[in-house]
C-alpha cells in the first residue's frame, strides 16, 4: 500500500509540476507519456526516465522554468539533439528541450569573425549562414548536420577539422547561462564579467588550489574532454571562464547563448588518402603530417570499410584533408603529402563527389561500427579516448590485445592526428554477467589509458560512462575538487545530477535491462536480428541522422515526416525509441495497443528511406506494419485500411465498370461520399481506371505469340496492380521496348499480386496468404530461372524485401525475390549489347523511395546516360506514397514533404525538360500538386523509338 500512495502521489506532484510550468513558461510543457519516452535515451547505453519536458522560448523561459523546479526540488537537464554517446543528455528531472524555439542564429560579424547563436541551433545552420562570408566555424563532428551548439559547448565537442581549428572550447569567445539558483552569469576572459563573471566562491576556491590545478592535468593532450576544465581559470591561461564551462556536460548551468568565433574556410579543398598495412602503422604514420598543416588526419581500418570503396591499397588508411585558395593549390598540398607520406599507396580526390562519398564512411562509422561484419551487436560502451598523438599507435596494439583477452571485438577508427579514438564494442550487455565483464573491460580499459598518459575522453565526454572512472585519471584529490566547483556552481544538486561530480555507476541505468528477455511474437522474420523484435528496435542507437532538416541532402530519403514536422516523435529514432519504451512497459503502457505509438507511426510514410539511409539500418516500415498488425487484431480498422489497403480487390471488381465508375467519380458529392466513407482526404482526386487493363491488352498481344522460350533472353513481366488498372500505358511501353531489345515476355499464368497494400496497412494475414497464392502461381516460372521484371518500384521492392520477410518458412519466396528486376536492370541484363534511342533532353524528376532503398537506382542512371537523358532525379519522398497520401489527415505532411525536393525541382525545370517519375504514386502526385504530366522511364524510351 506504501508503494501504491507513492506511485499516487508522484503523479499528483508531477501535475502539479506541470501546472505551475504551464503557468510560468510562453514555451510547451509536454508530461505526456510520449513526450517522457522520448526522452529517456540518448545515443549511448543509458536510459533515465524524465519527469516531463519543457520547450523553452527565450532565456526569460529558461529563468522562469529554473524557478519553478528550484521550488519543486525538481532537477533539470538541458538537452539538444540527443546525440550524447555517455549518457549525459538523459535525466530524471525536466528536460529542458532547445531545438524547439531557442534555434536562432542571433548575430554575424564577419568583419570580427564571430556569431551569435542559441543553444538549439544546428551547426549545419551556422555554416550555411556564413558560408556567403567565406566563413565556417571550425569543429565539425560527424552529426554536423542535427548536433546543437548547446551539445557541443557542454561536451566541448571536436569532429575531424580539430587539427586546424582546435575543439569547441578554443572557438568559444562568450556565454550567457543561468544557474539551477536562477543567478544570470555573462562568462568570458577574466573573473569580472557582465553582470557578473562567476558564481560566489570560485575565484577563492581556484585561487587555493593553484597548485593541484597546475600538475593535475596530462600535457600533451589535444584532445583533453574529461572532466571539468578548471586548469583554463590558471592566470597564466587569461582564466578564461567561458573555456572552463565548455564540457560541464550540464552540470553547472543552462546555457542561453553563445558567443563564438568563425575562421576562414577554404575555398578548395582535396584529400589526400593513404593506404597502410594495419591501423598501427597508419597511427604512428599521423603525426609526422602535422607539419603540412592539414585540416584532418582521420584514420580506420579494413574492418569498418565494408564492401568496395576505391580506397588505395592497404588495411587501414589516413584521410588527410587540405585546403587551398583553389582547386590546383589543394590538390598540390594534397599531392605533396601523398609524395611526403611513408605510405604502402595514396591517391588524391578533389572532385566534390568522390569527397563526399569517402568522408560518408567515416561520418557514417557512428552507426556501421554497432554492427560486427557477422551482424553482432557492437555498442558504445568504451566510445572514445585519446592519447598522445606520438603514443596512438602503441596504445592501439595494445588495446587490441585487451580486446582479444576479454573475447570482445571492436572497430577503432577516428581523429589519428589528435590521437583521439571512437570504437564500438560487442559487449554483452543482456546478461548479468555480460554486464560485470563490462565492467571489468571498463575499468582496465581505462588503466591502459591512463598508462598511455591520455584522456578516457577525447570527444564525446565522460556522461555516466566514464565519469566513475575519472579518479585513474585525475586522482582523488583532483576528482574531489570537481565536486566542490560543483556545489559552488549548483549547491542545491539540480543540474543533470550523476553525470561528471559524484557520477552514477557506469554499470546502472542501462537502457536494455528493461526489455523483455525473450523474443515477442511477431509476423516479420527479422532475419537480420535473429528473429528478435526487440533486438531490430535496438538497432536504433540515436545517432540521429534521421533528424537532419529539409531540404534532405543529395539523393538520401529518411526522414521525410520528420523534415515536415520538425517533431522527434516523427523522425526515425523517435518512433524507434517509443517502440522501445513499449517493449518496456514502464513510460508507455498498453503494449501493442499503445496510443502514443500508434499516434507517431501513423506519420510514417513507410517509404522505406531508412532502411538505406539509417547508418544502421532501422527499417520503420516493417516496424509500422507489424505493430499495426498487432493494434487492430480482433478490432475495427480505419476506414482507410478497407479502401485502400484492400484496393486490388476493389479494382479487379471495378475493372469492367471502370467507364461508369471514372463517370460517377466526377460527379463531385459522389466523389465526396465515397471519399468520406473510404477514409480518403477530401482535398484528393479520384484516380481514374482504365477501361482496359494492362493484363487484358497483353493478353491480346501474346495471343498468337508460341516462341516466347524460344530465346535465352526471356523476362517475365510483372501486372503488378497499379500498371495493370491505374497506369496500363506504362507496362505497353515497357513491352514495346522490350520487344525492341530482343527480350522474349512471358506473363505470370494467374493473378498475382506482391502484397503491398496489405503490408502498408498491417493487415500481414491477408498479405501472406496473397503471397502464397501468388507464390503458387508463379512457381512454375520460378523454375525456368529468368528475370522477373517489375515496373512499378513499391511492388518491386515488397517482392524484394516484405515477401521472403514475411514468408520465412517458403523458400519459393526467397527466389522470387532474387529473380526481381527493374526495367532497367533487366534491359542490362537480357539485353546488354541493345542501344536505346538517343534522346539527348533534360530531365527532371524523383527516384522513388523505395527503389532508393531497396532496389538502387545505378541501372536506370546508366540507361539514362546512354539514351542522352541529362540531368539528376532529386532524393526525398513525392509524399504520396502509396495509401499515406490519400488517407484523411495526411493531406499537409503529404504536400509538406513533395515540397522538400520534388516540386522545387519539377518548377525549376524548363517547359521542354521531360519529368520522369517511375512510381505511379509519384505521377499522381505530380498531376494533382503541380499539373505537372510525369511518365515511367519505359514510356520515354517507347516514344523515342517511333521516332
Amino acid at each position: 500500500m506504501a508503494e501504491q500512495r507513492q506511485t499516487v502521489r508522484s503523479r499528483r506532484e508531477r501535475g502539479e509540476l506541470a501546472h505551475a510550468l504551464t503557468r510560468a513558461v510562453r514555451g510547451e510543457v509536454d508530461f505526456s507519456a510520449a513526450a517522457r519516452a522520448l526522452m529517456t535515451m540518448d545515443a549511448s547505453n543509458y536510459r533515465r526516465v524524465p519527469v516531463g519536458v519543457v520547450a523553452p522560448r527565450d532565456a526569460a523561459d529558461v529563468a522562469a522554468a529554473l524557478e519553478v523546479c528550484r521550488t519543486y526540488g525538481v532537477p533539470v537537464v538541458p538537452r539538444g539533439s540527443g546525440t550524447s554517446i555517455a549518457g549525459q543528455a538523459t535525466g530524471i528531472g525536466v528536460v529542458l528541450d532547445f531545438t524547439r524555439h531557442m534555434n536562432a542564429v542571433v548575430e554575424v560579424d564577419a568583419g570580427a569573425r564571430t556569431a551569435v547563436v542559441q543553444p538549439g541551433v544546428v551547426l549545419d545552420t551556422l555554416r550555411d549562414a556564413v558560408r556567403p562570408e567565406g566563413l565556417t566555424f571550425g569543429p565539425d563532428p560527424s552529426t554536423h548536420s542535427r548536433c546543437t551548439f548547446g551539445g557541443m559547448i557542454g561536451n566541448n565537442s571536436c569532429g575531424s577539422h580539430s587539427v586546424a581549428w582546435g575543439t569547441t572550447a578554443d572557438n568559444v569567445h562568450g556565454l550567457s547561462v543561468v544557474t539551477y539558483g536562477g543567478i544570470e552569469l555573462r562568462l568570458g576572459q577574466g573573473w569580472e564579467g557582465a553582470p557578473s563573471g562567476a558564481p560566489a566562491g570560485l575565484r577563492e576556491l581556484v585561487e587555493r588550489n593553484l597548485a593541484l590545478l597546475r600538475t593535475g592535468y596530462p600535457d600533451g593532450l589535444p584532445r583533453r574532454i574529461s572532466g571539468y576544465a578548471l586548469d583554463a581559470l590558471l592566470p597564466e591561461k587569461g582564466v578564461d571562464l567561458a573555456r572552463a564551462f565548455c564540457g560541464s556536460e550540464g552540470t553547472l548551468g543552462v546555457l542561453t547563448e553563445a558567443t563564438v568565433r568563425l575562421v576562414d574556410a577554404p575555398r578548395a579543398r582535396a584529400l589526400a588518402v593513404l593506404g597502410y598495412a594495419d591501423e598501427s602503422a597508419a597511427a604512428e604514420a599521423a603525426p609526422g603530417l602535422l607539419a603540412h598543416r592539414p585540416l584532418t588526419v582521420e584514420g580506420m581500418a579494413e574492418d569498418l570499410v565494408r564492401g568496395e570503396r576505391g580506397l588505395p591499397r592497404g588495411g587501414a588508411w589516413l584521410f588527410v584533408e587540405t585546403g587551398g585558395d583553389t582547386a590546383a593549390e589543394a590538390r598540390a598540398r594534397a599531392a605533396d603529402i601523398v609524395r611526403a607520406a611513408d605510405a604502402l599507396d595514396g591517391t588524391v580526390v578533389d572532385d566534390p563527389a568522390g569527397m563526399r562519398a569517402l568522408w560518408r564512411v567515416r561520418e557514417d562509422a557512428a552507426g556501421t561500427a554497432t554492427r560486427t561484419a557477422d551482424g553482432a551487436e557492437a555498442w558504445p560502451g568504451w566510445e572514445d579516448c585519446a592519447v598522445p598523438p606520438a603514443r596512438l599507435g602503441a596504445y592501439l596494439r595494445d588495446f587490441r590485445a585487451l580486446l582479444a583477452a576479454h573475447g570482445l571485438r571492436g572497430t577503432p577508427y577516428g581523429h589519428f592526428g589528435d590521437g583521439c579514438i571512437h570504437v564500438r564494442i560487442d559487449f554483452d550487455l543482456m546478461s548479468a554477467e555480460g554486464v560485470r565483464g563490462f565492467r571489468r573491460f571498463s575499468e582496465e580499459v581505462a588503466d591502459l589509458v591512463v598508462a598511455h598518459g591520455g584522456s578516457l575522453s577525447g570527444e564525446h565526454g565522460d556522461g555516466q560512462a566514464r565519469a566513475e572512472l575519472l579518479p585513474k585519471m585525475y586522482g582523488d584529490e583532483l576528482v574531489a575538487l570537481f565536486g566542490r566547483v560543483k556545489d559552488i556552481w549548483d549547491p542545491a544538486g539540480g543540474m543533470n545530477p550523476g553525470m561528471l561530480a559524484r557520477p552514477a555507476r557506469l554499470d546502472a541505468n542501462l537502457r536494455f535491462s528493461v526489455l523483455p528477455s525473450k523474443p515477442v511474437e511477431v509476423e516479420f522474420g527479422y532475419p537480420h536480428d535473429g528473429g528478435d523484435f526487440a533486438g531490430a528496435v535496438r538497432r536504433c542507437v540515436g545517432v540521429a541522422k534521421c533528424r537532419v532538416a529539409g531540404p534532405s541532402s543529395g539523393s538520401d530519403v529518411m526522414c521525410p515526416s520528420f523534415r515536415a514536422t520538425g517533431e522527434e516523435q516523427h523522425s526515425t529514432r523517435g518512433r524507434a525509441r517509443l517502440l522501445h519504451e513499449m517493449l518496456a512497459g514502464d513510460v508507455v503502457h498498453g503494449g501493442w495497443r499503445s496510443h502514443e505509438v500508434r499516434d507517431a507511426l501513423d506519420l510514417c510514410l513507410s517509404c522505406k528511406g531508412c532502411r538505406s539511409d539509417c547508418p544502421v539500418g532501422v527499417d520503420m516500415a516493417t516496424y509500422k506494419a507489424e505493430f499495426l498488425h498487432h493494434h487492430y487484431a480482433g478490432r475495427v480498422r480505419p476506414a482507410s485500411h478497407y479502401a485502400m489497403g484492400r484496393l486490388p480487390v476493389w479494382l479487379r471488381a471495378a475493372a469492367p465498370y471502370a467507364r461508369v465508375v471514372n463517370a460517377v467519380a466526377r460527379v463531385r458529392p459522389l466523389a465526396a461520399l465515397a471519399k468520406r466513407l473510404g477514409g480518403i482526404a477530401p482535398e484528393r482526386d479520384l484516380p481514374v481506371l482504365a477501361p482496359l487493363t494492362f493484363r487484358r491488352w497483353l493478353r491480346d498481344h501474346m495471343r498468337d505469340r508460341t516462341d516466347v522460350f524460344a530465346t535465352s533472353r526471356t523476362a517475365v513481366l510483372w501486372p503488378d496492380t497499379f500498371t495493370d488498372h491505374l497506369s496500363p500505358s506504362v507496362g505497353r511501353a515497357a513491352v514495346k521496348v522490350m520487344e525492341s531489345a530482343g527480350i522474349g515476355i512471358a506473363l505470370p499464368p494467374g493473378r498475382v499480386c506482391c502484397g503491398l497494400t496489405y503490408v502498408s496497412t498491417g493487415q500481414l494475414d491477408r498479405a501472406r496468404a496473397v503471397m502464397r497464392h501468388t507464390l503458387d502461381t508463379v512457381e512454375p516460372l520460378l523454375d525456368l530461372g529468368v528475370p522477373v521484371v517489375v515496373l512499378e518500384p513499391s511492388c518491386a521492392a515488397a517482392l524484394k524485401t516484405d515477401l521472403p520477410e514475411l514468408l520465412t518458412d517458403d523458400p519459393r519466396a526467397a527466389r522470387l525475390a532474387g529473380s526481381v528486376r527493374t526495367f532497367a536492370q533487366a534491359l542490362e541484363e537480357c539485353a546488354p549489347d541493345w542501344e536505346p534511342p538517343r534522346l539527348n533532353r533534360e530531365v527532371a524528376g524523383q527516384t522513388h523511395c523505395h527503389q532508393h532503398a531497396v532496389l538502387g537506382d545505378e541501372a536506370e542512371r546508366r540507361l539514362r546516360e546512354r539514351a542522352g537523358l541529362i540531368g539528376e532525379l532529386s532524393g526525398g519522398c513525392c509524399g504520396l506514397a502509396g495509401n499515406f497520401g490519400f488517407e484523411k489527415g495526411h493531406y499537409g505532411v503529404s504536400v509538406a514533404c513533395a515540397e522538400d525536393q520534388l516540386l522545387p525541382a519539377v518548377r525549376a525545370a524548363g517547359k521542354d525538360t521531360e519529368i520522369l517519375a517511375d512510381g505511379f504514386s509519384c505521377r499522381t502526385q505530380l498531376d494533382q500538386l503541380e499539373g505537372r504530366r510525369a511518365r515511367h522511364l519505359a514510356e520515354v524510351l517507347a516514344e523515342g523509338l517511333d521516332g
